[in-house]
Formats: structure tokens, sequence, C-alpha cells
């Protein structure tokens, strides 16, 4: 009797056991934590990151291949600037050349802010684990709403320079004497088509 119970126990433990292993390994995978995964860190410097969050993913050529693993600031004195770095995990599969570039990037218009490698063309100078780049800043948004208010700014100037009969448009719209020359130039022409080919001689 003592037997059976222990027979029992020891499937009852077997089977809890099993249970744990993949509950663990279920919620390893949904966290996308790479613990059977191998790779290395590598760090990218940026002044501005836009946005970047921990865990954001790590694209090379367009394909997912880490994800950044801390964010910190640290002060480069020699510059008197304060910058951040990424400290990001990338597959061992990745070779990173030390002429690609890297930037920030973003899924659609206002979606999630990760990393995008596109890779250099020198394979001979692989990024070592450790080993960091420096990646090329984002434009701010506010720059970017800056440079659309002066796009439209200098449209709202050269609409009312036309209203007002100021400039070379202005002055072809609203000027008859330019339209009159360009009509009679536009009907000499048509009727002596031969003008378009023929030189004047040059006074000496």
């Amino acid at each position: 009797m003592i037997f059976g119970k222990t027979k029992l126990e020891m499937k009852v433990g077997i089977f809890v056991f099993i249970g744990l292993v993949i509950l663990v390994v279920f919620i390893l995978s949904i966290g996308g934590v790479k613990t059977w995964s191998s790779g290395y860190k590598v760090d990218f410097i940026f002044n501005f990151v836009n946005g970047v969050k921990r865990g954001a993913p790590v694209r090379f050529a367009g394909v997912d291949v880490g994800e950044v693993k801390s964010i910190k600031f640290y002060y480069e004195s020699g510059k008197v600037k304060t910058k951040v770095r990424l400290t990001c995990w990338v597959s061992k599969r990745v070779g990173i050349p030390l002429d690609s570039k890297i930037w920030v990037n973003t899924l659609g218009l206002l979606g999630e802010k990760y990393v995008e490698i596109i890779p250099g063309q020198d394979y001979s100078q692989i990024m070592a684990a450790g080993q960091e780049l420096d990646g090329e800043d984002p434009l701010p948004m506010n720059e970017i709403m800056k440079d659309a208010k002066n796009i439209a700014d200098n449209v709202n100037i050269g609409i009312e320079k036309i209203l007002h009969k100021e400039g070379t448009v202005g002055k072809l719209l609203y000027d008859d004497k330019i339209y009159n020359e360009l009509d009679a130039l536009i009907t000499d022409i048509k009727k002596h088509p031969w003008k378009l080919f023929f030189k004047t001689k040059e006074k000496k």
C-alpha cells in the first residue's frame, strides 16, 4: 500500500514538474526573453533618441535581430554634451560592419520607435561585443513642424505677392501689357514658324 502511494506521488510530482517547465517556457516566449539564444551586446550612441524605449526592436536590413536592453545618459566632457547610450542585444548570427548606418526609425507615421541598422560594405571590420558606434540622430518633431511652417509661410508670401500684382507671376496674370506682348509673339510664331530656327547676325 505504501509502495503504491509513493508511486502515485512520483507520478503527480513528475506531472507538476513538466507543467512548470511548460509554463516557464511559455512565459519566457511571451516576454521575448532569449534565454536559449546566444548573442552579444553593443552600444549605439545618440544625442537624441526620439522616444525609444527599453525592449524596442533592433532591425538589421529590415529584419528583427535583437532589442534595446538599457538606455543610459552619459556626459561627454570633451564636447561638453550629454549623450544617450543604447545598449542592445544582437543575435550572434548578425555581424555589424563598422561602416553601417544606425538611426532611430518609426513603425508607420506615429508608431513604435526602433533601432534601424543599414549594413555597411566593409565586412572585414565587424563590431565586437561591448563595442560602440555613433548613430544618426532622428529629426525632432518640432523641427519638422518648424520647417512645415516655414514652407507654408513662404507659400503665403508668394500668394500675397501674386494678389498684389508683384513678381513675375503676378505681373503675368494681371499686367495686360505682358499678356498682349506674349499673345502677339505666339501669334507671330504661328504665322512664321521659321523664325524659331532663324539666328540673327550679331553686330560687330
